[in-house]
């Protein structure tokens, strides 16, 4: 805080970072005690108050009192949230609002706006937003900024755009503008699930036979013109984010060096891990990616995901799991893309935000449990309820193969027993 007052309550300094944040709680300082709040920025503020709720205990008799705490705090990863880039049916209005509120306080920063089943998003994305559509992605983007979420629009065009043509360049850029109209100030482009291949004979002249690296390049050419004509050129925006067709491996290919050779610097790339379901994301796969890439990634992983295979229609509430704590060095971020069930998908979404903020202190157990009381609302009966629901609905499957155990507080009960029944001891048993 530049306030000396403010300093002086703290007893410590707010950290010079992006969102960072200090808090000092003391019985000194005034009759009934100080309470003292200092942020680095806004959203160090707004974070510094989320952290303070988590410091009021009842006292009995309907009366609150503060726990004495002093916390200097700031994220590990600058990009923290979900993307919802889920195929089915998308969340309703009112879920999204009630995921960007939950958002904010869990100290996640980032929602990105990329509904597969939405059709301006993708097929029709050439097309303007009707009125009332217009109207709802307004309404999220101020929930977003009230809660220091940042929207990201995103616009899927692979399936059916010219890269190089003038039109689609300009109709990318009018659906850009209508967003920027509204206060979007964060922007992506996803070229994911599509085929290499061109659309029109614009390309064809341009680049040649499609190929990975004559697509590739074709792409790289695309997003660069995005960033230098609209991105650079509009105040407050954030640096252009994109999906590559080639997405989920650790392979060297003609398509990636395009993109090392013609992709703008500034551009944010994603990146699904291993696989597109990860079983693990290790530092070294993001150091290998990176230099793939040429730019650390932006990673978008696909739990808890249920759009795919045997997990369609399934819950997957085990926590999240098996990301190498220190990957906040080699990483831009990590948003999760979530279920088709917006309520279901904050338990994984809660281990996502605890592992962005500090990964290298992140204990997905003490994550999971705390995830469950946080939305009890501290109802012991409902956690405890929560908890064993939780387990039941473990199984967290990377394509054909579960990477997390199915009810493993169920199971080791059930070898417990069977264990004490062989030993003779029926007593410890039952």
């Amino acid at each position: 805080s530049d306030r000396a007052d403010v300093a002086a309550a703290l007893q410590t300094a707010v950290p010079e970072h992006a969102e960072g944040y200090a808090l000092n709680v003391s019985r000194s300082g005034a009759p009934l005690g100080r309470v003292a709040l200092g942020g680095a920025d806004a959203a160090g503020q707004y974070y510094a108050v989320q952290t303070l709720r988590q410091l009021f205990v009842p006292a009995g008799d309907g009366d609150w009192r503060i726990a004495g705490a002093t916390v200097r705090d700031y994220p590990a990863m600058p990009l923290r949230g979900t993307i919802e880039g889920f195929y089915g049916q998308p969340w309703s209005h009112q879920e999204r609002l009630n995921q960007l509120a939950f958002y904010g306080a869990v100290k996640a920063n980032t929602y990105i706006y990329a509904p597969k089943d939405d059709p301006y998003h993708r097929e029709r994305w050439r097309e303007a937003y009707p009125a009332t559509k217009l109207a709802e992605l307004s309404d999220l983007v101020d929930q977003a900024a009230a809660h220091h979420v940042r929207f990201t629009f995103a616009l899927s065009p692979g399936n059916t755009i010219c890269y190089s043509g003038a039109a689609d360049r300009a109709a990318l850029l009018a659906k850009f503008q209508s967003m920027y109209d509204i206060g979007v100030r964060a922007y992506s482009i996803p070229l994911d699930d599509i085929s290499l291949r061109f659309n029109c004979p614009e390309d064809s002249a341009r680049y040649g036979a499609a190929n990975q690296g004559s697509v590739g390049r074709a792409q790289a050419e695309l997003l660069s013109h995005v960033q230098d004509a609209f991105v650079d050129t509009h105040e407050g925006t954030q640096a252009l984010q994109t999906v590559p067709t080639q997405y989920g491996d650790l392979s060297e290919t003609a398509y990636k060096q395009s993109w090392r050779t013609y992709l703008d610097p500034e551009v944010v790339v994603m990146w699904t891990g291993t696989a597109v379901v990860p079983p693990s994301i290790t530092i070294s796969e993001a150091e290998q990616v990176s230099q793939l890439f040429g730019r650390k990634v932006f990673v978008w992983d696909n739990y808890p995901v249920n759009d795919y295979g045997n997990t369609s229609g399934r819950l997957l509430l085990a926590p999240y799991d098996k990301r190498e704590a220190g990957l906040s060095e080699h990483l831009a971020g990590i948003v999760s893309n979530p279920m088709n069930q917006a309520a279901a998908s904050k338990i994984a979404i809660f281990g996502f935000a605890d592992f962005t903020w500090n990964d290298r202190d992140y204990d997905p157990a003490r994550n999971w449990r705390e995830a469950m009381r946080h939305l009890s609302g501290g109802d012991a009966a409902a956690t405890a309820a929560l908890l064993v629901f939780g387990d039941l609905n473990h199984l967290a499957p990377s394509f054909g193969a579960p990477w997390q155990p199915q009810a493993p507080v169920l199971d080791a009960a059930i070898q417990a027993f069977w264990t004490a029944w062989q030993a003779g001891d029926r007593d410890a048993a039952l």
